[in-house]
């Protein structure tokens, strides 16, 4: 029972939502609509700030400070989530752009915590339980190399930076090969986690946002030629929004994506299919 006041919703299924950023409040508020939410954040007074924004709006909302990249903190995540009652929905948006972040810090944020985060929540899944995982168009339209392919194949391990850093060479190991390195590897981690999460009865996709307005996306928008070029391939004409991305998040979590399942999902304005080879 709660009190006079709460928005507690004891009733509800809870929702993980990694990232307290722009884009991971975008998808928390969304999923708030018919969730519990759980807001992660590597920043507790980010988290904090998030959850009480959710909750001043009505929604059910607490947080939790994690480092997706310390196995410790998400085992702790893990804990909490169980106290919580169980998955319902993981929402991993958190992630660095090569402009955050050098080579090893890229391969640790955008793979080994997403790993370590849909592994550690996976025993807490039950039947109807999703998992999305934000990857990037840059994953698509790219293969690494068999001896990368097997490095990125054990995206959990601690050394993983260290070892792909070696197959590429010192002066590859750039902090935009590990972004495309980490976002091919993401899909392909969904892919082969397929069904492990099917045997819970469960799903586990990827979505891949294309050009979106966001602080980040604006930053490499500012430094990169390369992403001015691609907005001027893009069909629709735009960059989508924070709000395009959280509908997707929303529909993937919903029983109307109850068939989908190890696959991923590109939010892309149809920039995709103008990078394809002929």
């Amino acid at each position: 029972m709660t009190g006079s006041g709460s928005n507690a919703r004891p009733d509800l299924p809870l929702a993980v939502a990694i990232g307290a950023g722009t884009m991971g409040m975008a998808v928390a508020r969304r999923l708030a609509q018919r969730r519990r939410v759980l807001l992660a954040d590597i920043d507790a007074a980010r988290a904090e700030a998030g959850a009480a924004a959710i909750c001043e709006e009505g929604g059910d909302a607490c947080a939790v400070a994690c480092d997706v990249t310390d196995a410790g903190a998400v085992a702790r995540l893990a804990e909490r989530v169980s106290e919580l009652g169980g998955l319902g929905v993981l929402a991993h948006v958190a992630g660095l752009s090569p402009s955050l972040g050098d080579f090893a810090a890229i391969m640790r944020v955008n793979l080994t915590g997403p790993a370590l985060v849909a592994g550690a929540l996976l025993p807490l899944a039950r039947q109807g339980s999703a998992a999305i995982l934000v990857a990037s168009l840059a994953a698509h339209n790219f293969r690494p190399s068999d001896a990368a392919m097997a490095v990125l194949r054990e995206p959990a391990a601690p050394d993983l930076p260290a070892r792909l850093a070696e197959v590429l060479g010192d002066e590859a190991a750039t902090s935009a090969a590990a972004y495309v390195h980490s976002k091919w590897a993401l899909l392909d981690y969904a892919r082969r986690a397929a069904a492990a999460w099917g045997a819970a009865g469960a799903r586990i996709v990827t979505l891949s946002p294309g050009l979106i307005a966001t602080s980040q996306g604006a930053l490499e928008f500012e430094r990169s030629p390369g992403k001015r070029a691609m907005f001027a391939r893009t069909p629709l004409a735009r960059e989508g929004t924070m709000l395009e991305i959280a509908d997707a998040v929303e529909f993937l979590a919903s029983e109307r994506a109850s068939f989908i399942s190890g696959t991923d999902l590109l939010v892309d304005g149809g920039l995709g299919g103008t990078l394809a080879p002929d």
